[in-house]
């Protein structure tokens, strides 16, 4: 089966082109590609007119919880949340039961994700043995079993040495270490920002320089060793002050901001309510500024969600008893186009950059492109679409999110991947 996808303004090399793609289901591949192709190309024309085709999101910071959490999330849940949203590409942490810590668990998990991803999936490896931050695990070995890059995200390594010594060996096995990135000794208990919310609340608080003191070791360390060092959700200004004073060093320093950062800071949480508790917390409105320049003028690379999917009964209580983390991928493109591109603070082709461009040219990626002979995957955008968040009916199982009842304006309605549809609006 051939399908002509037609009518379209397909977004290629930072522009919006009109364009008319076939592909074959066959094949997996697009096979032509131009600005006004007849339907007897095809057995089927699929109208997209007026609505926009880009390639496939990319998300290099997700949680899919499976193995050891499939009450949370599963790989079947979450890449299905992922196609909802548009990705055809996502990259899962590695706190799982187990931890993906040695090529023999590597390549378990990557049975597990070619038997029930609907979508690309390339796993992290662990950083450190179960996370734990005391033994190296060996990053040749789990490169080979087929890591994407090594992180303990959810934990940041405590140990200047054990990081340094994580360092050298990734960048001689030619892969990137990610860091979550929180000195333990500045925590102090905390569970939201150090500010003026936690005081109001009366709820221990999580300092700005838990983040910005490990991200100055490690830039440091990654200077001396030569590594591709990566730093995961980026939260405050001293943060991002740090990694631009490196990037003009020319240290291999990469970085993503989340949406949730973007979007919000600690004085939009409306009272001790665990749909506003994720790590690292939502800071001040200088800080949530500051990201957003650092976005802007190119110092955080790109945009990742850190979908962090919990079940319900865990996020029903307190700040102070909940875990940290919210879900991202269903909703982020429909916030940051409604609250970023149509307010003109971001141009559209500079979002669809930093959801798909640049997670593929920091990492390496041959993914992210529409051209004849590429796997075909790619999203078909509806920039008038209106919906209101409705965290009830979201295809991953965490439901907690602080944008429920949000009306966002733009919305992934159809995602294809290996020439297949794997979601389309109004299909279950």
């Amino acid at each position: 089966m051939k399908k002509l996808y037609k009518g379209a303004q397909v977004y290629q090399n930072r522009k919006l082109v009109r364009q008319d793609i076939v592909v074959s289901e066959e094949t997996g591949l697009i096979e032509q590609m131009a600005g006004e192709l007849s339907p007897d190309t095809a057995d089927q024309t699929v109208d997209v007119s007026g609505l926009i085709i880009s390639p496939g999101f990319i998300d290099v910071h997700v949680h899919l919880r499976e193995p050891g959490g499939e009450q949370k999330e599963t790989i079947s849940s979450g890449t299905k949340a992922a196609a909802k949203g548009g990705y055809t590409t996502v990259c899962a942490m590695p706190n799982t039961k187990p931890v993906p810590d040695t090529k023999e668990q590597m390549e378990a998990l990557q049975n597990m994700i070619s038997r029930n991803a609907h979508i690309r999936v390339l796993p992290y490896g662990s950083i450190t043995i179960r996370e734990a931050g005391k033994e190296l695990t060996d990053a040749k070995a789990l490169k080979h079993g087929g890591a994407f890059a090594l992180t303990d995200d959810g934990v940041g390594v405590q140990s200047a040495g054990m990081m340094y010594r994580a360092m050298q060996q990734a960048s001689e096995a030619g892969i990137p270490v990610a860091a979550h990135c929180e000195d333990n000794s500045l925590l102090f208990g905390g569970h939201l920002h150090a500010g003026i919310k936690a005081e109001e609340l009366h709820i221990n608080g999580i300092l700005s320089s838990a983040e910005s003191v490990h991200i100055a070791r490690d830039v440091l360390l990654a200077e001396e060793t030569g590594a591709h060092y990566h730093v995961c959700h980026v939260s405050t200004e001293a943060s991002v002050r740090v990694i631009r004073d490196a990037k003009r060093a020319g240290i291999h320093v990469t970085a993503e901001v989340s949406p949730h950062h973007l979007l919000l800071n600690e004085e939009d949480i409306p009272g001790d309510d665990a749909q506003y508790k994720m790590n690292p917390p939502l800071r001040s409105r200088r800080d949530q500024l500051a990201l957003i320049e650092g976005l802007i003028d190119g110092t955080l690379d790109f945009i990742a969600t850190d979908h962090a999917p919990h079940t319900e009964e865990e996020k029903s209580g307190s700040i102070q008893h909940a875990p940290f983390g919210i879900t991202g991928l269903e909703t982020a493109f429909p916030l940051l186009h409604t609250f970023f591109v149509k307010t003109k603070q971001f141009k559209l082709e500079d979002l669809l950059g930093w959801m798909i461009d640049k997670p593929a040219s920091v990492f390496n990626l041959p993914y992210g492109k529409l051209a004849p002979g590429q796997q075909a995957e790619f999203t078909v955008l509806d920039l008038e679409k209106q919906r209101t968040i409705d965290s009830s009916s979201f295809v991953s199982r965490g439901k907690n999110t602080p944008f429920n009842g949000w009306v966002t304006v733009g919305q992934p309605v159809m995602t294809i991947f290996n020439g297949k549809e794997v979601w389309k609006e109004g299909k279950a």
